[in-house]
This record gives structure tokens, C-alpha cells and sequence, in this order.
């Protein structure tokens, strides 16, 4: 091999998809990335144009809609196989749309990052380009560990049935990959193409790297990984000093006591009116004030003076000022309840929500996750009352204060670099 490649700026496409919480962790980490002298684009779901463009970041919009996905998503319960089945057939009907503009968008990339939804496709196409790829995950996927299962099943106990569970659910995602491209290659009238997984073994490629976006706080590195993953930490924006509420939210927090923010992001569709009646009721039976981001929910305002609904405010801005947070356990929103250092309600919905409420519970900073089909006033009322216990509240304020002095976009960024740099090497 020869002497080491002079590292230069590079052409990154990152390709994501999902809901807001699958798309604005890469909004700091590009710009951590452009402020390198890297150019950046961001491919993701067209309804998050605005949303990336306001930072300055080069936007390809993919089709489908995210809204759909996440109620298939949220109908599927618990069961991995469902919420597979689900994913794929999402994918079948937007695949041909989505192959051709991820396609475009890496046309002049150096290095493609990719997630979970794109790990086979974009790792295929960086093989087809001979350039390198990094897989970026917010939710323990591809790292087989028998610490703790797939993200969708409960802990086994024993380290050799959970290290299986993600034996398994990588085969599934394998075999779901070849069926699901045969699928949209028919559709579409595309030519047959060899697939390759990112996470096999190749003597002509260095390994992908998988860097863990999440605070090593919360969940540590795992003594049985492999030397290509790496726990970053979160990726977090600074602070927006320039955010100015709306009157009815500041005048809202200067009236009493500070609030318990009720954030159930994506998740809520059929069940809202149940679930929001169980939360005034709840609120009212502990004496606590609450904000309700309604998000893609429809929830209208109650009549409560100790209420107010609201559609989305920064976090980063409005959690600081609540004493709790109510939320579904989805990876963006936990991380920021973690980061504000506020005890965390977790009431898990699908997919990785119920692992991150376990996880919410294990380091100390909320009571256990109450699933939604179990939710009912009571144990509501309950675990608000254990997150008000002066023990949860102080370790609540622990981690957050390790959270915010983590430095996970600048870790990202310098292993993103690092990586580039050996591949050059390899490559020579």
C-alpha cells in the first residue's frame, strides 16, 4: 500500500427517510460537515424542503409520504415482521420514484451516508461508483450485541438469544431488500442489478462504518461490537438564542408553575382523541399544567386554562422550561428530552419507541414505558407522580448535563473524515 492520501473536501449525499425525527439530526450533522468545507446535499421526504433549506443545506426531495408510512407503522404494533412487511410494501410503491432520485442526487458524490431505509440500496450504488459509505443509525440496527435484542422485542436474558434476534432481523432486512428491488425492478421496466448488504465481510473494501447517533450516556458501547462502530453522541443543533414565542405560549409559562410538555410526534392518528383524553385527565388528577404538541395528530384546543395546544416548538427552547415530558419514546424526541434534563414519560407506540423507553428507565430518568394500548389514567397519573420523585428528577439533570457537554457532530464529522481518508489508502 502506498504512502497516505492527502485528505481533500468532498461531494457527500446523505439519504434519509421518515418522519421529522429520522431527518433533523442530519440538519446539524451537514452543516457540521459544510463548516469542514464539505458540500452537502440532503436527500429526504418533500415535505421537509423548507425545513432543510432554512439552514442553507442543499435539498433533494424523495417521494412518498412519511405521514403514510408512519400510521402502517403504528397499526403494525410491536410485531417486527409486520412492521417489515409494512415497510416494504411502502417502499414497492415509491421504490422505481425514489431509485432514480437517490440515484441523481449521489451522481457527483465522493461519499454516501445513509440509513437505515437506504442501507442497501445507497451501499450498492457507492460499491457500483467505487467510492466510499457510512451507515449512520439512531436506533440499535445492524450491531449484534447480546447485551440487549432487536429494537422490537423484549430483553431475552439470555446474551445468545438476544445476540439472534439481530441475526435474524439483518437476514429479514436482506432478504426483504432483494424481494422488494425485484418488485419495483419489474415495475419500472429497470435492468437486473446486483445488490450488495454493507455489513458483509470484503477483502477489496474496508468495512462500512456504523456511527450510533446517541449519547453513549444513555446507551453505552457494547463490549462484543466489531472496530467499525462507533457511539458519536446526538447530533444537536446550538441553541436558536433567536427564537421569540408566540404571546399565547409565553404568557401561558408566566401564569404558573412550569408545564408538562405532551409531545407524541408522528404517532398519534386513530387513537388521539382517547389518548388526549387520558392525558387532561391525568394532568388534572396530579395538579399539573400541560402543552400538548399536537403535531400530525389534528388535536384542537381544549377549554383549559390549564391547557394549551400548540402544533411544534423548538425543544431546545420550550423542554428547559417544563418540569416533564410526556412523548412516545421516538429517537429524536427522547434525545431531546434527555438533553434538557427533564424526567422523560415514554408511552411507546412502534418500532424502536419501546427499546429507548426501557432505556429511559435503565439509566434512571423516567419510570418504566407504559404502552399505549395499556394507557389509561391511572398509570398515566402514576408515572408522572414516580417522574416527580426528587431521585428522578436529579438523575434526570445528571444526564443531561453529560448529554449537553457531548460533542456528537464534531465525533461524527472527524470519524466521517478519518474513514475517507483509510479508504484513499486502501484504495491506492
Amino acid at each position: 500500500m502506498a504512502g497516505k492520501v492527502k485528505y481533500c473536501c468532498m461531494n457527500v449525499t446523505i439519504l434519509t427517510y421518515g418522519s421529522r425525527g429520522d431527518v433533523q439530526p442530519f440538519l446539524p450533522l451537514s452543516l457540521g460537515l459544510m463548516t469542514r468545507g464539505h458540500s452537502v446535499k440532503l436527500a429526504a421526504p418533500s415535505r421537509f424542503k423548507s425545513l432543510v433549506e432554512e439552514h442553507g443545506i442543499q435539498f433533494i426531495p424523495l417521494a412518498g409520504e412519511p405521514e403514510d408510512l408512519s400510521r402502517r407503522l403504528n397499526d403494525s404494533g410491536h410485531n417486527f415482521i409486520k412492521m417489515v412487511r409494512e415497510m416494504m410494501d411502502h417502499a414497492i410503491e415509491i421504490g422505481a420514484d425514489v431509485l432514480h432520485q437517490t440515484e441523481a442526487a449521489c451522481q457527483d458524490a465522493d461519499l454516501i451516508i445513509h440509513t437505515f431505509s437506504h442501507a442497501v440500496g445507497a451501499h450498492t450504488l457507492a460499491r457500483e461508483k467505487n467510492i466510499p459509505d457510512i451507515h449512520i443509525q439512531t436506533f440499535p440496527m445492524f450491531t449484534p450485541t447480546g447485551d440487549y435484542p432487536n429494537v422490537t422485542m423484549p430483553d431475552l436474558k439470555f446474551r445468545s438469544l438476544n445476540r439472534l434476534t439481530h441475526t435474524i432481523s439483518k437476514q429479514i432486512t436482506w432478504w426483504t431488500s432483494l424481494f422488494g428491488f425485484e418488485q419495483v425492478r419489474h415495475r419500472a421496466g429497470l435492468p437486473k442489478r446486483k445488490l450488495y448488504f454493507p455489513f458483509d465481510d470484503d477483502p477489496l473494501r474496508p468495512p462500512t462504518p456504523i456511527l450510533c447517533a446517541w449519547s453513549p450516556n444513555v446507551l453505552p458501547p457494547s463490549s462484543d461490537w466489531t472496530g467499525n462502530i462507533h457511539v458519536t453522541g446526538y447530533y444537536f443543533f446550538e441553541v436558536d438564542r433567536s427564537y421569540h414565542p408566540p404571546d399565547e405560549l409565553q404568557s401561558f409559562l408566566d401564569a404558573g408553575d412550569p408545564p408538562i410538555c405532551i409531545s407524541f410526534g408522528s404517532m398519534v392518528n386513530r387513537n388521539a382523541e382517547r389518548i388526549d383524553e387520558i392525558v387532561r385527565s391525568a394532568l388534572a388528577k396530579t395538579n399539573n399544567r400541560g402543552i400538548v404538541l399536537s403535531g400530525w395528530s389534528g388535536l384542537k384546543s381544549q377549554l383549559n386554562n390549564n391547557l394549551l395546544y400548540l402544533d411544534v416548538v423548538p425543544h431546545d427552547w420550550l423542554l428547559p422550561r417544563c418540569k416533564m415530558i410526556v412523548h412516545h419514546g421516538g429517537a429524536g424526541t427522547t434525545s431531546a428530552g434527555l438533553r434538557a434534563g427533564i424526567p422523560n414519560v415514554v408511552v411507546p407506540f412502534t418500532a424502536d419507541q419501546p427499546f429507548w423507553g426501557r432505556r429511559v428507565h435503565a439509566v434512571g430518568a423516567g419510570p418504566k414505558p407504559i404502552r399505549v394500548k395499556n394507557l389509561s389514567v391511572g398509570n398515566l397519573a402514576q408515572a408522572i407522580a414516580e417522574a416527580e420523585r426528587d431521585v428522578t428528577r436529579k438523575r434526570a439533570q445528571t444526564i443531561g448535563q453529560r448529554i449537553r457537554s457531548e460533542e456528537g457532530v464534531k465525533r461524527a464529522v472527524d470519524l466521517i473524515e478519518s474513514h475517507v481518508s483509510d479508504w484513499r489508502n486502501f484504495k491506492v
